[in-house]
């Protein structure tokens, strides 16, 4: 076996990845690469697992979310696989252990009446801009897939919307040069590819634009040119301000529309689907979490199945 470090197993490891996946993956793994795995691992041979428990540590001191770290090893685990399979490292098994959070892992959503303010506030004061808000609002669309919406998405005849495209800045690291770039894509998986219906008010706004507006411009801009997500969401930021609606990520507006159909008692397969999650267990341990009233119910319409 030649052994080789993580830094020339991970330079041969992105090169062979290169060809297989989005360009915006690629950006994402070498920028992962660049600011954690690489100043850590780049001079190991091996990975043995508590000096990945240690980094794992140590991140989550620095400020790291779990979910981050995770998402880092990822990467790191892949790098080892394919150092692995070119004999240039031994494999390592790993039981990484994370400390448990005190804090809770609520989700950020609106409240039911500022919700309806928004939407209300939208369509007296309407805006091609503010237009993008309503739709995620009432789609659950994310920010980068409003950006990318055009005209020709939007069927009026049907009442639906199709999410074809997102757009995204993303990282381009090409040896000591780093930009960044703007690069409209297919979504996320091709589960986020999918069709929406809209609401009665939201085909409303849209039917009477839909005869005079050009099926090839950006509905945000009403243009050819869109707008990015980095300026969409000041805008955003903007409008909660003025609206005095307590601060909440963009992502909120989509947590906001999945939390109230679930509320609304809609089955959680329709709206894993309108999510465009690529399986139901990502919208159950997002959204679904029953109350005490919930579990209550549900024994007693078992016990009523059994006839007691």
């Amino acid at each position: 076996m030649i052994h080789k470090t993580v830094r020339e197993i991970a330079g041969a490891w992105k090169e062979y990845k290169r060809p297989y996946v989005k360009q915006s993956t690629m950006a994402a793994y070498a920028l992962i690469l660049e600011n954690h795995v690489l100043p850590y691992f780049g001079d190991n041979d091996s990975l043995h697992e508590q000096v990945v428990q240690a980094f794992v540590l140590q991140k989550l001191e620095s400020g790291l979310s779990v979910k981050t770290v995770k998402d880092i090893l990822i990467v790191l685990k892949m790098v080892m696989k394919f150092g692995v399979k070119n004999e240039w490292m031994s494999y390592c098994e790993w039981d990484i252990k994370y400390p448990t959070s005190s804090s809770s892992n609520e989700l950020e959503v609106l409240s039911v009446n500022n919700h309806r303010k928004i939407l209300d506030y939208i369509q007296t004061h309407f805006s091609f801009t503010g237009l993008g808000i309503y739709i995620s609002l009432t789609t659950g669309l994310r920010i980068g897939e409003v950006c990318a919406l055009k005209w020709s998405d939007i069927n009026v005849t049907d009442g639906t919307v199709t999410v074809s495209r997102t757009i995204e800045r993303i990282y381009i690291i090409e040896g000591d040069r780093k930009h960044t770039q703007v690069v409209v894509n297919t979504p996320k998986t091709k589960n986020s590819c999918r069709e929406i219906p809209m609401n009665k008010e939201l085909l409303a706004m849209i039917k009477p634009l839909k005869k005079v507006v050009n099926d090839d411009f950006y509905v945000l801009t009403n243009d050819e040119h869109p707008t990015e997500p980095r300026t969409y969401r000041n805008y955003y930021k903007g409008l909660m301000a003025k609206l005095d609606i307590p601060k909440l990520k963009y992502h909120g507006l989509r947590h906001s529309f999945a939390t109230r159909c679930i509320e609304a008692g809609c089955d959680y397969k329709t709206v894993s689907v309108l999510l465009g999650h690529s399986n139901i267990s990502t919208t159950l341990d997002l959204y679904v979490h029953p109350n005490m009233e919930q579990k209550k119910r549900c024994i007693s319409r078992m016990f009523k199945s059994l006839g007691k």
